[in-house]
């Protein structure tokens, strides 16, 4: 009698374990459901389209022509896919810049003085404007004859005739870059001041007692100290780097400079999908540019961990 209401018992134990581990996980799916269905409608369904239509031919006005591997051949001939590669490339130099300027001034700004909310304020503007607003403001700072730097450097005399900043093919890109990294800095600059705030003061007052000046407080405690957010920052400003698409339309009026000394993979796609309507090729592009975010963000990752990763 005993032993078959021990029996009993532990089955009871055991339905009543598996009711809740089954309430557990519908409660957990129940919240994961949305959010499942969200990236199911506008990232899992559309990629799977997108690879689809990378292997037709599609104007929107006709069915879409299946051609197999013809875009990728094309795509891989094609001289401006390869000079939107090499710009896109290039612009990744601003991410260094970023991170640099970004913990130096996240350095300047955590201190506690009177005001100095403000100042962070002021810096992090720049970062919730609009990309629209803030093209049109550098295309008129950098315009020829007439923009504020030209007229600025004219009338100093430090220039005999305008820089052509925007409509030079040597320069249009760079200009841009410059937009990029202004934009930036107050973004990451408040990563970087979250990041700062959580390490120990009593390290900077150790080392100062030690003899370090304060470029070698910064460099051997700030740095390591904040190394979690500087891979952060550089892998998600890397990515905004490659896809980099307002700017260059903004403040090329949407030609992508003369020459298409401008022009990126991202703004290429663009143009192919919505100026040429040539969509089963703007989807090869996008195929071929998301593999190779992918790869550059994987490596990045690891190469920033190695070199990283504590003695």
């Amino acid at each position: 009698m005993a032993a078959n209401i021990t029996v009993t018992d532990a089955e009871e134990l055991a339905r009543g374990r598996r009711e809740r581990s089954i309430r557990r996980h519908v409660t957990a799916y129940g919240f994961l459901a949305p959010a499942f269905a969200f990236l199911t409608v506008f990232l899992f369904i559309p990629l799977v389209v997108a690879i689809y239509l990378s292997f037709t031919r599609y104007d929107l006005l006709t069915a879409p022509q299946w051609v197999g591997w013809g875009n990728y051949e094309a795509l891989f001939q094609d001289d401006l896919f390869w000079r939107g590669l090499r710009n896109s490339f290039l612009y990744l130099i601003v991410t260094p810049i970023l991170i640099a300027l970004s913990i130096a001034l996240a350095i300047v700004v955590n201190r506690k003085l009177r005001g100095i909310f403000i100042f962070r304020t002021l810096y992090y503007i720049p970062a919730v404007t609009s990309v629209v607003a803030v093209g049109m403001i550098f295309e008129f700072i950098f315009a020829d004859p007439n923009g504020l730097i030209n007229g600025v450097l004219l009338s100093t005399g430090l220039i005999d005739r305008p820089i052509n900043f925007l409509t030079h093919p040597d320069s249009t890109l760079i200009s841009i870059m410059l937009v990029t990294i202004w934009r930036g800095i107050g973004f990451y600059m408040i990563i970087f001041l979250a990041a700062l705030q959580a390490v120990p003061e009593e390290l900077y007052e150790a080392a100062a007692i030690d003899g370090a000046n304060r470029f070698q407080q910064h460099w051997y405690i700030t740095v390591p100290g904040i190394r979690p957010s500087i891979i952060f920052v550089a892998i998600i400003s890397s990515i905004s780097a490659l896809k980099v698409f307002e700017e260059i339309w903004v403040m090329t009026d949407g030609t992508a400079g003369l020459l298409d000394s401008a022009l990126t993979l991202m703004f290429y796609l663009y143009r192919q999908a919505f100026v040429n309507l040539e969509m089963g090729y703007a989807a090869a592009i996008a195929v071929v540019f998301a593999i190779i975010t992918m790869v550059f963000s994987f490596l990045n990752l690891r190469y920033l961990e190695r070199n990283n990763d504590p003695q």
